[in-house]
């Protein structure tokens, strides 16, 4: 029997998200749908590219610092506070490991850099959660304090050593790379036959077992592990609890700020590992402007996630994959993906259709209609295009997604301890 007490009694779970969740079978579903369209995008165009194994491991590379920024922000928006800054804390990331790390070696770097990180984390969790302050508006204090910090420490830290400048560290000695003997080059082998899909499988799996460092094998742990933290944990609960319903985790005893705090420095400091793997995997070396926004896309990958890492990798491996475009066969590649984008958009219209949406169906097929004319009437795409492409994406993916987006309900609302009495 429900008693006034029981109605009336506050309760740690957050709200279950509104919304229909895709199972796994229909995501795999999804997900080998994908990988055939684009084996006859590839068969029909030539274009080889785009599925081979050096795109594969280049895509993968690029894909794990925005991976950890959107972690970063996963951590910090699910307690509640948005996190614009995380663009900052990577910039903070990427100088401080460089520069620990041409001292003192790689990892001593790696640890210096998330330190830094959080630092930035430590600030913006100061002056967002103790002080109020509109999250959006520290968020981008935090993102000019660390662009300008960096460019006065680095004279200071890197000139006078041999290959530093004002604006780049001298070089960091590698972490090192692991290739799975066998199998990373019978994968190879597969994907050079050309075969429908089975060669696609084979070179997106070859990406993953050919020259992986190290941190990238820690960075793909931190999605399932922060998963069990979030959704497995009482730690998890109370701190998801902060980000629905402060109110109420306060009054079951829950010390909001300290939850708030600890979130937004682990979110600091995951992106300030982004900003390391910048500065000693992707480049042995720090070089200002290398960040190049990829904090503000890790962002657009949580959001596209859903707030949830699951969706958060997908999201940030198809933004790695796009932006590995600018560096193999870029035009060609980009060229052939006109032809896919045409056939997503068209089967989309379609999709709507069923479902009786008879306006967005006919929109969606014009847009379809007009890369596809787009892709037959030209040979190549200029490298301006080749460029924009991973920014594109981004948006194109979050105006798809938006319709079935649930944020926390209290991320990014102002809350006083006490405040529920």
């Amino acid at each position: 029997m429900t008693t006034a007490t029981d109605v009336n009694q506050p309760t740690l779970q957050p709200a279950a998200p509104t919304g229909r969740r895709m199972s796994w079978p229909v995501l795999l579903l999804v997900i080998a749908g994908a990988l055939a369209l684009t084996s006859i995008v590839r068969i029909i165009t030539g274009a080889d590219g785009i599925t081979n194994v050096s795109q594969m491991s280049t895509a993968l590379q690029l894909a794990v610092p925005i991976g950890l920024a959107g972690l970063g922000g996963l951590w910090a928006e699910r307690a509640g506070v948005v996190n614009i800054g995380l663009e900052g804390m990577m910039i903070l990331g990427t100088w401080f490991g460089a520069w620990a790390g041409f001292q003192w070696g790689p990892w001593t770097g790696v640890l210096v850099g998330i330190i830094g990180g959080a630092i930035g984390g430590l600030l913006h969790a100061f002056v967002t959660v103790t002080f109020n302050v509109n999250h959006i508006v520290s968020g981008v204090a935090i993102n000019i304090l660390a662009l300008g910090a960096t460019r006065y420490l680095a004279p200071l830290a890197f000139e006078g050593h041999p290959g530093g400048s004002a604006k780049q560290s001298p070089a960091v000695e590698s972490l090192g790379n692991f290739t799975v003997p066998g199998l990373s080059d019978g994968l190879r082998d597969l994907n050079n036959q050309g075969w429908f899909l089975i060669s696609d499988i084979a070179g997106l799996l070859g990406g993953l077992v050919t020259n992986v460092s190290w941190l990238t094998l820690i960075a793909v742990a931190l999605v399932p592990a922060t998963w069990w933290i979030l959704w497995r944990t009482a730690f998890g609960l109370r701190l998801r609890s902060c980000g629905e319903n402060p109110v109420a985790a306060e009054s079951l005893g829950v010390n909001v700020y300290k939850y708030k705090y600890l979130a937004v420095i682990i979110s600091g400091g995951l992106a300030g590992l982004g900003g390391v793997f910048l500065s000693i995997v992707a480049n042995p070396f720090y070089l200002e402007g290398q960040v190049s926004g990829r904090g503000y896309i890790g962002l657009a990958a949580m959001i596209f996630g859903n707030w949830m890492p699951g969706g958060l990798a997908i999201g940030a491996g198809l933004f790695g994959y796009t932006d590995s475009l600018n560096l193999r066969g870029g035009s060609e590649n980009v060229h052939a993906l006109l032809l896919l984008g045409a056939l997503l958009l068209i089967i989309g219209a379609i999709w709507l259709a069923v479902r009786k949406k008879y306006v967005q169906a006919v929109i969606t097929l014009v847009v379809g209609a007009l890369v596809f004319a787009w892709y037959a009437g030209t040979n190549e795409v200029p490298n301006q295009v080749v460029s924009a492409t991973p920014y594109v994406i981004t948006l194109v993916v979050l105006a798809l997604s938006a319709q079935r987006l649930r944020m926390p309900k209290a991320d990014g609302l102002p809350y006083r301890k006490g405040q529920g009495k």
